[in-house]
């Protein structure tokens, strides 16, 4: 039998029993056991949960083990020394069950070559490591600690992936001497090394301070993690420092859901579901943190009107009151525009395109030649490309200089193509500086134009206007485009429904669908669900051939069987449309069977065959996958939404490069986590983009997200084509659900209380 020295398992060379006995005949009675061994490959990995299943060989043993637990992040070929216990599976046999796991050296030529080979440490594929093995020897890991400019004597590693591999192996070997203090405390490899990235040298000296400050400064990383890294450091459940951060949690979490601020009951109860204390004592740290001298974290605000007490992170208060205040500055400076004749200069626009203006259309741009803060907003088919090309023509006649931007990239490329000026995006824009951390453009550097065009303005959110106002001179005029009754943006915030809702701001509202418009079916739709009316459903005998389909399936596969045939077949085949150039795929949801992560597994598959790829966490990445940016990156200038295609996918050295319009971006492993396949995105995400062609699933499936505003978001992102797969229930549900998610904010009051100080 086998037997066990200082708790680790071994088993006799000689003897009978091996592995493959254990696999076959009952397991060692034990309570933990520790094996050493390499991880051969994964049959599962979960890269949310960390759970993992894969096959473990043991040293001096041939047949290899299931092993299962948390194994988040770990590589084939990495050798490993794992604790746990057998367990008998019913269905699957015997298998090892993980508690903990820590990395180990190894000792033989194979064994260093296939560690460093593993993927674990950047720039060290399986053919290099067997390089530096082939030419160190034994000695190769020594030379990595202690000469590693002796790389470049390895055929051919030159100077750049030296040094990439030299800076791979010390981040390696930091997580090392922390990771004994890290699994002490119940976390994972996976997670550890993310920490390591984060902090560097300081991991343990932060984690041991504050804990929460890992749910802050880290992505995807939630209270609960942190919390558990605290709990078990000491802190007690009902401690002050425990409870701030669940309150400073709670507010992030509701700013994650668009909130700026939360009245009290609503922050108390966000609270308490991280917390699990009693609200009393939830509610009287709040009230410590609110009554403490500056700096606060917390703050406490009163609106006139409203019955409750808000509350804000400090950074928001900040943004949010800043916006107020610079609005209100711009309302009313005089600004350095000259008097403009509108009539005359609306009479050579006509003329010149031999195009008469509507009066409604006059009379925005009349407003918006007078100089200050004008919104224009209207839903699609309404003129607001129009009056923005009338307004365009007018300033170059007076030369005035003016500036043209959107939030997205997309959004901004379509400003180009409709203005046929130059636009950019807000970011590109400002110009972010990555050596100071900031933008080249403040309020002591500020733009250098007289007028200032923001289209898709109600993708601004809190924090993006606040960058905007922050670098706009009190002179430059404002011209805000956009339509309010789409969603709100993705950030915290409803600046463009708070500005109009104000009633400070001049705004004109257009309402008038021209007869061109008219003729679309999809714009004629979008304004009957708009206003609570069922859409036209077209038939077979309509003529001409329509632009908006809709085709009833009840059950959830049907729906995805026609959502892979309109997209790969019968939309390019009928009007020629690329199926990924052309066509976008959006849903109301993430998780289900109609949502974005099962959509694009499913499209993945049909769409790209090509067999070179990598695999991150549950995701797999190939050569010619439509990918999307999730968070803002500035060092690469690449911003959440931004939508591109992968050209080259090294597997070995786990690059890939990815072409996003009019660049091509970089990305090592550590960056693959805010990429995503979009080959289906969610309705939020699609927000200041267009496509030639949109097809989206609507199924009672999405129940809690069929909102009028999301459909109609939906919709008037296509520019051709829409194509609804699924039942009219839901349609109706959505149509009828106008009661939109409301957003905790307080630019409103904000703006109406500074315009009565004038």
């Amino acid at each position: 039998m086998a037997s066990k020295k200082n708790n680790v398992l071994t088993i006799p060379t000689g003897l009978p029993l091996t592995v493959t006995d254990l696999l076959t005949h009952q397991s060692p009675k034990s309570d933990s056991d520790t094996l050493r061994g390499t991880i051969q490959r994964f049959v599962f990995q979960n890269d949310e949960t960390g759970y993992g299943v894969a096959r473990f060989l043991a040293d001096g043993e041939t047949e290899s083990i299931t092993i299962t637990g948390s194994l988040a992040a770990l590589s084939p070929g990495e050798p490993l020394e794992i604790t746990g216990s057998w367990n008998e599976h019913v269905k699957f046999g015997l298998q090892f069950q993980v508690s903990s796991y820590l990395p180990i050296v190894p000792s033989t030529l194979d064994g260093i070559a296939n560690y460093l080979g593993s993927g674990m440490i950047k720039g060290i594929g399986p053919t290099t490591a067997k390089r530096i093995v082939e030419h160190f020897g034994l000695g190769a890991l020594d030379i990595l600690d202690e000469a590693p400019d002796r790389l470049t004597e390895v055929p051919k590693v030159g100077p750049k992936t030296a040094e990439m591999i030299a800076k791979g192996w010390q981040e390696n070997k930091a997580g090392r001497d922390v990771m004994v203090f890290l699994m002490g405390l119940g976390v994972t490899t996976h997670f550890a090394n993310r920490i390591v990235r984060a902090y560097g040298d300081r991991a343990v000296e932060i984690i041991r301070k504050n804990p929460y400050q890992l749910a802050d400064d880290m992505f995807r990383v939630g209270f609960a993690k942190a919390d558990a890294i605290g709990r078990s450091q000491g802190i007690e459940p009902e401690s002050p420092f425990r409870i701030q951060a669940g309150l400073l949690h709670a507010l992030s979490q509701l700013a994650g859901d668009g909130h700026v601020c939360a009245p009290r009951p609503y922050l108390i109860a966000t609270a308490q579901k991280a917390l699990t204390v009693p609200d009393a004592v939830i509610e009287k740290e709040l009230d410590t943190i609110t009554a403490q001298p500056s700096p606060k974290p917390i703050i406490a605000a009163q609106f006139h009107g409203r019955p409750d007490t808000c509350y804000y992170k400090a950074d928001l208060h900040h943004f949010e009151g800043f916006v107020a205040e610079k609005m209100h500055e711009l309302l009313h400076t005089p600004k350095h525009i000259p008097t403009i004749d509108a009539v005359l200069g609306i009479t050579q626009f006509e003329e010149h395109f031999r195009f008469r203006l509507a009066e409604q259309q006059k009379a925005a741009v009349a407003q918006a030649l007078q100089g200050g803060v004008v919104i224009i907003t209207g839903g699609p088919g309404t003129g607001k490309t129009t009056i923005l090309r009338a307004l365009l023509f007018i300033l170059d006649q007076y030369r005035v200089h003016y500036t043209l931007a959107s939030p997205t990239g997309r959004a901004a490329k379509r400003m180009a193509e409709t203005t046929r000026r130059r636009a950019t995006t807000i970011h590109r824009m400002l110009k972010w500086q990555p050596q100071g951390g900031g933008f080249e453009y403040n309020r002591e550097n500020p733009l250098k134009t007289s007028v200032l065009v923001i289209d898709e303005a109600s993708m601004l959110d809190t924090v993006l206007a606040a960058r905007v106002l922050d670098a706009l001179a009190n002179e430059t005029s404002l011209i805000l485009v956009g339509d309010v009754d789409q969603l709100p943006s993705v950030g915290p915030g409803a600046v463009l429904s708070d500005l109009i809702d104000s009633r400070a701001i001049p705004v004109t509202r257009l309402t008038e669908v021209f007869r061109q418009a008219q003729k679309s079916l999809i714009v004629r739709n979008a304004h009957r669900i708009n206003v609570g009316e069922f859409p036209y459903l077209p038939t077979p005998r309509d003529k001409p051939t329509p632009d908006f389909f809709f085709t009833q399936k009840e059950e959830p596969e049907e729906v995805i069987r026609v959502i892979k045939s309109l997209v790969q077949d019968r939309i390019p085949f009928k009007f020629g449309f690329r199926p990924l150039q052309d066509i976008q795929v959006i849903t109301p949801m993430r998780r289900g069977v109609l949502g974005t992560e099962n959509l694009n597994q499913e499209l993945q598959s049909l769409l790209n065959t090509h067999t070179k790829e990598i695999t991150r966490g549950h995701q797999v990445f190939r050569v010619g996958d439509k990918v999307m940016q999730i968070r803002n990156n500035y060092d690469k200038d690449v911003y959440n939404g931004d939508i591109g295609i992968i050209l080259t996918l090294d597997p070995e050295d786990h690059e890939i490069t990815v072409r996003f319009d009019d660049r091509v971006v970089e990305y090592d492993y550590d960056d693959l986590d805010q990429l995503v396949l979009s080959y289906a995105i969610s309705v939020h995400k699609s927000q200041g983009s267009e496509y030639r062609a949109v097809v989206m699933p609507i199924h009672t499936q999405h129940f809690i997200m069929l909102q009028r505003n999301l459909l109609y978001t939906a919709l008037t992102r296509a520019r051709e084509l829409v194509c609804l797969v699924g039942t009219k229930k839901a349609l109706a549900t959505a149509v009828r659900n106008d009661q939109m998610t409301r957003r905790w904010t307080g630019l409103k009051h904000l703006l109406v209380e500074a315009e009565s100080r004038k």
